[in-house]
Protein backbone atom coordinates (compact mmCIF):
# COMPACT_ATOMS: atom_id res chain seq x y z
CA UNK A 1 0.00 0.00 0.00
CA UNK A 2 1.44 3.37 -0.98
CA UNK A 3 0.69 6.99 -1.69
CA UNK A 4 -1.29 7.26 -4.88
CA UNK A 5 -0.65 9.35 -7.96
CA UNK A 6 -4.38 9.16 -8.70
CA UNK A 7 -5.56 12.72 -8.23
CA UNK A 8 -8.83 12.02 -6.40
CA UNK A 9 -7.56 9.66 -3.70
CA UNK A 10 -4.73 9.50 -1.16
CA UNK A 11 -3.62 5.88 -1.06
CA UNK A 12 -4.47 2.61 -2.79
CA UNK A 13 -5.28 -0.72 -1.16
CA UNK A 14 -5.24 -3.80 -3.36
CA UNK A 15 -6.39 -6.91 -1.46
CA UNK A 16 -6.80 -8.48 -4.90
CA UNK A 17 -4.98 -7.91 -8.17
CA UNK A 18 -5.88 -8.68 -11.75
CA UNK A 19 -9.01 -8.38 -13.83
CA UNK A 20 -10.38 -8.90 -17.35
CA UNK A 21 -12.01 -6.64 -19.90
CA UNK A 22 -15.80 -6.18 -19.74
CA UNK A 23 -16.54 -3.01 -21.74
CA UNK A 24 -15.16 -0.29 -24.01
CA UNK A 25 -13.43 1.57 -21.19
CA UNK A 26 -11.22 -1.46 -20.53
CA UNK A 27 -9.62 -1.52 -23.98
CA UNK A 28 -6.36 0.18 -22.96
CA UNK A 29 -6.44 -0.73 -19.25
CA UNK A 30 -3.68 1.07 -17.35
CA UNK A 31 -3.77 -1.55 -14.57
CA UNK A 32 -3.05 -4.38 -17.01
CA UNK A 33 -0.09 -2.53 -18.47
CA UNK A 34 1.24 -1.78 -14.99
CA UNK A 35 0.73 -5.36 -13.78
CA UNK A 36 2.74 -6.73 -16.71
CA UNK A 37 5.49 -4.24 -15.96
CA UNK A 38 5.50 -5.14 -12.25
CA UNK A 39 5.69 -8.84 -13.06
CA UNK A 40 8.73 -8.20 -15.28
CA UNK A 41 10.32 -6.31 -12.37
CA UNK A 42 9.65 -9.20 -9.99
CA UNK A 43 7.34 -7.15 -7.76
CA UNK A 44 5.55 -9.17 -5.05
CA UNK A 45 1.90 -9.83 -5.80
CA UNK A 46 2.21 -9.75 -9.58
CA UNK A 47 3.59 -13.21 -10.22
CA UNK A 48 0.34 -13.94 -12.08
CA UNK A 49 0.55 -10.72 -14.05
CA UNK A 50 -3.05 -9.56 -14.59
CA UNK A 51 -4.86 -12.77 -13.71
CA UNK A 52 -7.29 -12.29 -10.83
CA UNK A 53 -5.50 -13.13 -7.58
CA UNK A 54 -6.50 -12.71 -3.95
CA UNK A 55 -3.84 -11.27 -1.62
CA UNK A 56 -4.67 -12.30 1.97
CA UNK A 57 -1.38 -10.85 3.22
CA UNK A 58 -2.63 -7.36 2.33
CA UNK A 59 -5.91 -7.57 4.20
CA UNK A 60 -4.71 -5.92 7.42
CA UNK A 61 -2.83 -3.04 5.82
CA UNK A 62 -5.40 -0.32 6.69
CA UNK A 63 -5.36 -1.43 10.35
CA UNK A 64 -1.80 -0.17 10.64
CA UNK A 65 -2.70 3.42 9.84
CA UNK A 66 -4.43 5.62 12.41
CA UNK A 67 -4.46 8.83 10.35
CA UNK A 68 -7.78 9.24 8.46
CA UNK A 69 -7.06 8.38 4.83
CA UNK A 70 -9.00 8.10 1.58
CA UNK A 71 -8.27 4.68 0.11
CA UNK A 72 -9.05 3.69 -3.47
CA UNK A 73 -9.82 -0.01 -3.07
CA UNK A 74 -8.49 -2.26 -5.83
CA UNK A 75 -6.96 0.23 -8.20
CA UNK A 76 -5.38 -2.85 -9.80
CA UNK A 77 -8.48 -5.04 -9.85
CA UNK A 78 -12.26 -5.05 -9.36
CA UNK A 79 -13.72 -5.85 -5.95
CA UNK A 80 -16.74 -7.48 -7.60
CA UNK A 81 -14.85 -9.63 -10.08
CA UNK A 82 -16.52 -12.92 -11.02
CA UNK A 83 -13.74 -14.92 -9.34
CA UNK A 84 -13.87 -13.03 -6.04
CA UNK A 85 -14.69 -15.50 -3.22
CA UNK A 86 -17.58 -14.10 -1.18
CA UNK A 87 -15.79 -15.13 2.00
CA UNK A 88 -12.78 -13.02 1.07
CA UNK A 89 -14.97 -10.07 0.08
CA UNK A 90 -16.64 -10.34 3.48
CA UNK A 91 -13.20 -10.11 5.13
CA UNK A 92 -12.45 -6.93 3.17
CA UNK A 93 -15.70 -5.39 4.39
CA UNK A 94 -14.82 -6.47 7.95
CA UNK A 95 -11.56 -4.50 7.72
CA UNK A 96 -13.49 -1.48 6.48
CA UNK A 97 -15.83 -1.76 9.46
CA UNK A 98 -12.84 -1.95 11.83
CA UNK A 99 -11.35 1.29 10.47
CA UNK A 100 -14.10 3.94 10.56
CA UNK A 101 -11.50 6.71 10.46
CA UNK A 102 -10.78 5.90 6.79
CA UNK A 103 -12.84 6.44 3.65
CA UNK A 104 -12.89 3.60 1.14
CA UNK A 105 -13.59 4.53 -2.48
CA UNK A 106 -14.80 1.43 -4.32
CA UNK A 107 -15.16 1.63 -8.09
CA UNK A 108 -16.51 -1.13 -10.33
CA UNK A 109 -17.68 -1.92 -13.84
CA UNK A 110 -19.57 -4.90 -12.42
CA UNK A 111 -22.54 -3.02 -11.05
CA UNK A 112 -24.84 -6.05 -11.03
CA UNK A 113 -22.48 -8.00 -8.78
CA UNK A 114 -22.09 -4.99 -6.50
CA UNK A 115 -25.86 -4.58 -6.28
CA UNK A 116 -26.38 -8.27 -5.54
CA UNK A 117 -23.68 -8.34 -2.85
CA UNK A 118 -25.09 -5.37 -0.94
CA UNK A 119 -28.74 -6.33 -1.42
CA UNK A 120 -28.73 -8.22 1.89
CA UNK A 121 -25.83 -6.53 3.70
CA UNK A 122 -25.38 -3.24 5.50
CA UNK A 123 -22.99 -0.87 3.75
CA UNK A 124 -20.49 0.74 6.12
CA UNK A 125 -20.86 4.52 6.33
CA UNK A 126 -17.20 5.00 5.35
CA UNK A 127 -17.66 3.35 1.95
CA UNK A 128 -18.10 5.45 -1.19
CA UNK A 129 -19.49 3.32 -4.01
CA UNK A 130 -18.82 4.21 -7.63
CA UNK A 131 -19.21 2.90 -11.13
CA UNK A 132 -17.48 3.67 -14.43
CA UNK A 133 -19.32 5.57 -17.15
CA UNK A 134 -17.25 5.71 -20.31
CA UNK A 135 -20.00 5.90 -22.94
CA UNK A 136 -23.74 5.61 -23.52
CA UNK A 137 -23.86 1.91 -24.33
CA UNK A 138 -21.80 0.42 -21.52
CA UNK A 139 -21.53 3.17 -18.94
CA UNK A 140 -24.78 5.12 -18.66
CA UNK A 141 -26.92 2.04 -17.78
CA UNK A 142 -24.69 1.44 -14.75
CA UNK A 143 -25.88 4.70 -13.18
CA UNK A 144 -29.40 3.46 -12.45
CA UNK A 145 -28.07 0.32 -10.77
CA UNK A 146 -25.80 2.42 -8.54
CA UNK A 147 -28.69 4.70 -7.60
CA UNK A 148 -30.53 1.72 -6.14
CA UNK A 149 -27.75 0.93 -3.66
CA UNK A 150 -28.00 2.63 -0.28
CA UNK A 151 -24.43 3.92 0.12
CA UNK A 152 -23.57 7.11 2.02
CA UNK A 153 -21.75 8.50 -1.05
CA UNK A 154 -22.29 7.40 -4.64
CA UNK A 155 -19.97 8.51 -7.43
CA UNK A 156 -19.26 8.14 -11.13
CA UNK A 157 -15.86 7.78 -12.77
CA UNK A 158 -16.43 9.19 -16.23
CA UNK A 159 -13.02 8.09 -17.44
CA UNK A 160 -11.98 7.52 -20.08
CA UNK A 161 -14.77 9.67 -21.49
CA UNK A 162 -15.18 8.24 -24.99
CA UNK A 163 -18.13 10.20 -26.34
CA UNK A 164 -20.71 12.83 -25.47
CA UNK A 165 -23.04 11.30 -22.86
CA UNK A 166 -25.96 13.55 -23.74
CA UNK A 167 -28.44 14.22 -20.94
CA UNK A 168 -27.82 12.25 -17.75
CA UNK A 169 -29.94 12.08 -14.62
CA UNK A 170 -27.66 12.49 -11.60
CA UNK A 171 -30.37 12.15 -8.98
CA UNK A 172 -28.84 10.38 -5.99
CA UNK A 173 -25.28 10.80 -7.27
CA UNK A 174 -22.93 12.82 -5.03
CA UNK A 175 -19.72 13.08 -7.04
CA UNK A 176 -18.58 12.86 -10.67
CA UNK A 177 -14.98 12.45 -11.81
CA UNK A 178 -14.16 13.15 -15.47
CA UNK A 179 -10.96 12.37 -17.32
CA UNK A 180 -9.40 11.51 -20.65
CA UNK A 181 -7.35 8.44 -21.49
CA UNK A 182 -3.58 8.13 -21.14
CA UNK A 183 -1.03 5.94 -22.88
CA UNK A 184 0.30 5.33 -26.36
CA UNK A 185 -3.04 4.02 -27.64
CA UNK A 186 -5.22 6.63 -25.89
CA UNK A 187 -8.47 7.69 -27.49
CA UNK A 188 -9.14 11.47 -27.58
CA UNK A 189 -11.65 13.22 -25.33
CA UNK A 190 -13.31 16.34 -26.73
CA UNK A 191 -13.64 19.44 -24.58
CA UNK A 192 -17.37 19.75 -25.20
CA UNK A 193 -17.96 16.23 -23.83
CA UNK A 194 -16.33 17.13 -20.53
CA UNK A 195 -18.10 20.51 -20.35
CA UNK A 196 -21.45 18.82 -20.91
CA UNK A 197 -20.92 16.65 -17.83
CA UNK A 198 -19.64 19.60 -15.79
CA UNK A 199 -22.67 21.72 -16.70
CA UNK A 200 -25.07 18.99 -15.64
CA UNK A 201 -23.22 18.54 -12.35
CA UNK A 202 -23.61 22.25 -11.65
CA UNK A 203 -27.31 22.18 -12.55
CA UNK A 204 -27.96 19.15 -10.35
CA UNK A 205 -25.71 20.21 -7.44
CA UNK A 206 -23.24 17.35 -7.81
CA UNK A 207 -19.55 17.72 -6.92
CA UNK A 208 -17.36 17.77 -10.04
CA UNK A 209 -13.72 16.66 -10.21
CA UNK A 210 -11.72 17.01 -13.42
CA UNK A 211 -8.93 14.44 -13.19
CA UNK A 212 -6.93 14.95 -16.37
CA UNK A 213 -6.85 15.46 -20.11
CA UNK A 214 -4.57 12.48 -20.55
CA UNK A 215 -2.64 12.00 -23.79
CA UNK A 216 -4.79 14.35 -25.88
CA UNK A 217 -5.09 18.02 -24.90
CA UNK A 218 -8.16 20.24 -24.98
CA UNK A 219 -6.96 21.46 -28.38
CA UNK A 220 -6.85 17.92 -29.80
CA UNK A 221 -3.05 17.79 -29.86
CA UNK A 222 -1.19 14.75 -28.57
CA UNK A 223 1.30 15.47 -25.76
CA UNK A 224 2.50 13.96 -22.52
CA UNK A 225 -0.14 13.65 -19.81
CA UNK A 226 1.78 16.11 -17.65
CA UNK A 227 1.97 18.71 -20.42
CA UNK A 228 -1.78 18.57 -21.05
CA UNK A 229 -2.48 19.08 -17.36
CA UNK A 230 -5.83 19.29 -15.56
CA UNK A 231 -7.17 22.70 -16.52
CA UNK A 232 -10.76 22.93 -17.75
CA UNK A 233 -12.14 26.36 -18.58
CA UNK A 234 -9.01 27.95 -17.17
CA UNK A 235 -8.96 26.28 -13.77
CA UNK A 236 -8.65 23.00 -11.92
CA UNK A 237 -11.84 21.43 -10.60
CA UNK A 238 -11.23 19.53 -7.37
CA UNK A 239 -14.65 19.29 -5.77
CA UNK A 240 -15.43 16.44 -3.36
CA UNK A 241 -18.86 15.43 -2.03
CA UNK A 242 -18.11 17.21 1.27
CA UNK A 243 -17.56 20.51 -0.54
CA UNK A 244 -21.23 20.70 -1.56
CA UNK A 245 -22.67 19.23 1.64
CA UNK A 246 -25.35 21.22 3.47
Amino acid sequence: MKKSKIEWTEETWNPTTGCNKVSAGCKNCYAEIMANRLKAMGAPGYENSFEFTIMPERLNQPLRKKKPTKYFVNSMSDLFHEEMPIEFLDKIIDIINLTPQHIYQILTKREDAMFQYFSNRCIPENIWLGTSVENKKNGVPRIDKLKNINASIKFLSVEPLLEDLGKIDLTGIDWVIVGGESGTKARPMKKEWALNVKRQCEEQNVAFFFKQWGTWGSDGIRRSKKSNGRMLEGQEWNEYPESLAG
